[in-house]
């Protein structure tokens, strides 16, 4: 592993520079645009739409609460001291006021009106600001089963409910819908980088899928975890999971099944080798699955056998967003899906899930891998435009030349608009090829 590490150092500083990535300053610009946009543009619309015409987020320093933190000024790693942010909107005139009662403003975006020198009391000052607006509805961060929309503390939620008026204690409501649109929604401002930044992940993959990285007979599965770790951290970009890479193949060994353990293994020739990778760029995240095959001596091309399975899995992808409606839930998607899928002759498994600000995102949940028959609550959830989705799902084919089942997983950025679904940087339709002449090409 010590001479891939040599080998492959120098390619940190020569590869993947055609992606122009930002250095801090100007991303820390291009965010602050971005969450102009999302916050003046955006957020009056699904606040309308949601019905809360006030919404109070409180957090602390380190313990942010997960709206607060989608909104945290890009020079701003952590909220400071209490934090408190409230949005009003006013039902007739549609006026949108955006303040912090906070020591500092929010960034550029969001004026602090808290004068502590008039005010000692950061709660009291906050009641009068509510009771200047005179709200119907005080939307607030609770919710009973998405945890993105549960970030306020029991303790800033006595501290808020026991400064209130009894009149506007009545006025006290979740704010779960709107939390839930705040972070699915995505912006044209957003979808403007988001194929830039699956462009960058795909080809971090395609590096990692390849003799300069990988020896077969050689290198671990665990090897190239670790070498996706070191690029992503050497071009200044972050990881929100510990990526994992893991084969199948002709022998004995059981299926890759979420266990922790088949994974790790010496890659050889003939191996179908699959990685799960997602990395945070721009406020954004990727969740991605790609394949490849480890060439043996003499091939140029993947197996036909496994060229035919991979078609399999990406008929499984075309069943699945075909189906796509916005108002249905994801269980109704998921259900038809699966059914559609086997009256084909095929053996799918889905498990889709939102992609935003958050890999795990809040929205419509189709599937996980261990709830084929619906999953509660976020499944219900019905499907909105302007929403990504990591396409995650699986099919079981049955290989005769080995004698055993494999599964063709894969998982794929998407997005949902008005104009139907799309991927939002194409889908792996041919396998990554890992051997001698062969870097980059796919078959």
């Amino acid at each position: 592993m010590r001479k891939i590490l040599i080998i492959t150092s120098i390619l940190f500083i020569t590869n993947i520079n055609c992606q122009d990535i930002l250095p801090l300053k100007e991303r820390a610009a291009f965010i602050n645009k971005l969450q102009k946009d999302r916050l003046n543009n955006l957020l009056p619309k699904l606040m309308e739409n949601t019905g809360i015409d006030m919404w109070v987020l409180i957090a602390r320093e380190y313990n942010e609460d997960p709206i607060i933190k989608t909104m945290l000024p890009p020079t701003w790693l952590n909220a400071r001291r209490t934090t408190i942010v409230v949005f009003s909107l006013d039902s007739k005139t549609k006026e949108f006021n955006s303040v912090a009662i906070a020591r500092y403003a929010f960034g550029d975006n969001i004026p602090s009106i808290w004068n502590k020198e008039e005010q000692p009391n950061q709660w009291e000052a906050l009641k009068d600001y509510i009771v200047s607006k005179n709200p119907e509805k005080i939307g607030i961060n609770t919710s009973s089963y998405e945890s993105l929309a549960d970030g306020l503390s029991k303790y800033h939620y006595d501290q808020l409910y026991n400064i209130l008026p009894s009149k506007y204690k009545k006025k006290v409501v979740s704010a779960q819908e709107l939390a839930i649109a705040w972070i699915e929604t995505r912006t044209e401002l957003e979808m403007t980088v988001y194929s830039q930044l699956v462009e960058i992940s795909s080809a971090i993959i395609r590096e990692a899928f390849s003799t300069q990285v990988i020896t077969p007979g050689i290198t671990t599965t665990d090897d190239v975890v670790w070498w996706m770790r070191e690029k992503v951290l050497s071009l200044g970009l972050d990881t929100w999971f510990h990526p994992s890479v893991d084969v199948q193949r002709q022998d004995n060994s059981d299926l890759y099944a979420f266990d922790g353990l088949s994974k790790f293994d010496i890659i050889q020739p003939g191996d179908l080798i699959h990685c799960d990778f997602g990395i945070s760029y721009l406020t954004l995240n990727t969740d991605t699955q790609e394949l490849g095959y480890i060439l043996k001596p003499g091939e140029t091309k993947a197996p036909e056998y496994l060229i035919n399975a991979l078609k399999e899995g990406n008929r499984v992808q075309d069943i699945f967003t075909n189906n796509f409606v916005v108002g249905v839930s994801g269980n109704e998607i998921l259900k038809k899906s699966l059914e559609e899928g086997k009256d084909e002759g095929l053996r799918p498994s889905i498990y889709t899930h939102p992609l935003g600000t958050y890999g795990h995102s809040a929205g419509t949940t189709i599937g996980m891998w261990d709830s084929q028959g619906g999953v509660p609550f976020t499944g219900d959830y019905p499907l909105q435009y302007n929403t990504a989705y990591a396409i995650e799902l699986n099919t079981t084919v049955y290989i005769e030349e080995w004698k055993k089942d494999i599964r063709i997983m894969l998982e794929v950025p998407g997005f949902f608009g008005k104009d139907g679904f799309r991927y939002i940087k194409g889908r792996q339709t041919e396998y990554i090829l890992i051997g001698p002449n062969q870097e980059g090409l796919t078959y």
